[in-house]
C-alpha cells in the first residue's frame, strides 16, 4: 500500500514521509531533489504517470506560489485515476474555502480528504520571514492587529494525513486542523522572547505595506497580495477558533505553540 508524498522535502511532506517510514508503510517521496525516490515537477507533466504508478494513496500538495493551481493539478489527478489511486489527501488551508480542485476530488478517487490547517507554528522558525526578522531585527511584522490564530505543529498535520491515507476509510470531507489555543502575534512575540532569551516584539503594519514587504522578500505580487489579505482576515477574526479534529483523528490532542517551541 504505497503512499506517494508530493512536496516530500517540504514542511509537512517531510514529516509525513518520516512518520510513514516509522510505521513501516511503503512511501514514495516525490520531488525535484536528488534525494527523492521519484522525480516530480508540476511544470513537467511527463513526470506525473511514473510518480503514481502502483500507488494506493497520494498526499497532494499544490505548486507553491500559484494563486489558481487547478489547471495544473487536474492533469495529475487524471493520471492518478488512470493508475488506480484509491485515496488522496489534499493539503489546503483553513483560510481558503473548499472549491476548485478540492471540490472535484471525488471525480478522480473514491477516498478523499481535504486537510485545511491553520497557520503553521514553523512560520516562526528556520528560514521563514518571521523567523529571520525576529533574529535580525528583534521583531515579527504583520497586518493581523489583535487577531488570534491557533497555530498548529506541522507534525500534527502529518499525523492526521497518515491516518486518513492509511486508515480503514477516508473521511470524504474537509478537516479544519488547529492547535489548542488561539494566540495574537503579541502573544507569539512574548513566547519567542521567553524561549529564545532575546527580546522580540510585534510590529503592526498595513495590508498594503505587508504586501510590499513580502514582494521585497521575493514573493510574486499576486501571491503577496493574497498572503497580506489573509493577515487582514486574521485581524477580522477569521482564524479565531479551535477544532477537535487532530484528537479525533489521531487519538491525542494537538501540541500547543509553547510545546512546539520547547521541542
Amino acid at each position: 500500500m504505497t503512499v506517494l508524498v508530493l512536496g516530500a522535502s517540504g514542511t509537512t511532506g517531510s514529516r509525513l514521509a518520516r512518520q510513514l517510514i516509522e510505521h513501516d508503510i511503503p512511501v514514495r517521496r516525490a520531488g525535484r531533489s536528488p534525494s527523492a525516490d521519484v522525480r516530480f515537477d508540476w511544470t513537467d507533466p511527463v513526470t506525473f504517470a511514473p510518480a503514481v504508478r502502483e500507488v494506493h494513496a497520494v498526499y497532494l500538495v499544490a505548486p507553491l506560489g500559484v494563486a489558481d493551481p487547478e489547471p495544473i493539478m487536474t492533469p495529475f489527478l487524471v493520471e492518478a485515476q488512470r493508475a488506480g489511486v484509491q485515496r488522496v489527501a489534499l493539503l489546503s488551508s483553513s483560510a481558503i474555502p473548499v472549491g476548485g480542485i478540492g471540490a472535484r476530488l471525488a471525480d478522480f478517487v473514491p477516498g478523499w480528504t481535504i486537510l485545511r490547517p491553520t497557520w503553521f507554528a514553523t512560520n516562526f522558525t528556520g528560514d521563514h520571514l518571521h523567523a529571520r526578522s525576529a533574529r535580525a531585527e528583534g521583531e515579527i511584522v504583520s497586518a493581523t492587529e489583535d487577531g488570534r490564530v491557533p497555530f498548529i505543529d506541522p507534525d500534527d498535520i502529518a499525523a492526521v494525513a497518515r491516518h486518513v491515507l492509511t486508515g480503514l476509510e477516508a473521511p470524504r470531507r474537509d478537516l479544519v486542523l488547529t492547535g489548542p489555543e488561539p494566540l495574537t502575534f503579541d502573544d507569539v512575540a512574548a513566547e519567542l522572547t521567553t524561549h529564545t532569551g532575546r527580546d522580540v516584539r510585534h510590529r503592526r503594519i498595513s495590508v498594503t505595506d505587508l504586501s510590499a514587504r513580502l514582494q521585497q522578500d521575493g514573493i510574486p505580487a499576486p501571491f503577496a497580495d493574497l498572503l497580506a489579505g489573509m493577515d487582514a482576515a486574521i485581524a477580522q477574526g477569521a482564524e479565531d477558533r479551535t477544532t477537535s479534529v487532530v484528537e479525533e483523528i489521531t487519538g491525542r490532542p494537538p501540541r500547543s505553540f509553547r510545546s512546539f517551541l520547547t521541542r
